[in-house]
């Protein structure tokens, strides 16, 4: 399961947020958004109850109920949706669909370093902000690629 996070900034889409949750409770989901969305920020979300709590901790939340209104979720959260559009289309036009679940997090992970920096008119800071992710990365061994290859 991933959630996403798209910002928004006068009708044109901004940076993204992937991360892959282990279910859709409450607390994957206000962890997510604690995370990565600052606080005051207007939120908009379907009508799914684990974001209920958005307003107590500090959010502006807006409710697109999918269900009742008549229209399809891609027209109520139509950026999310141009989002996951645009990562399908990469995954199988890139990856040819050959992906695996254990490294989904760093597919995405790397479609959302592409896509933020898509428009990016200071290269330096492509390089600084590459760097500063690899030091944030822990290592993988070879080892560990193979071991987790054989478990499956």
């Amino acid at each position: 399961m991933i959630v996403i996070a798209v910002e928004v900034e006068i009708g044109k889409l901004g940076r993204v947020r992937f991360c892959q949750i282990d279910d859709a409770s409450a607390d994957s989901l206000i962890s997510f958004v604690k995370d990565n969305i600052e606080p005051e920020s207007t939120v908009i979300t379907d009508g799914w109850q684990g974001y209920s709590s958005l307003r107590k901790i500090g959010y502006h939340h807006e409710v697109k109920i999918i269900a009742r209104s008549g229209k399809k979720a891609s027209e109520l959260l139509p950026h999310v949706h141009l989002v996951v559009s645009l990562v399908k289309r990469w995954l199988m036009g890139t990856h040819q669909g050959a992906i695996s679940s254990e490294h989904l997090s760093y597919y995405l992970d790397e479609y959302a370093f592409r896509f933020n920096r898509r428009l990016s008119t200071h290269r330096g800071k492509l390089f600084y902000r590459l760097m500063q992710q690899a030091v944030n990365t822990g290592p993988v061994t070879h080892k560990d690629i193979v071991a987790s290859k054989r478990d499956n």
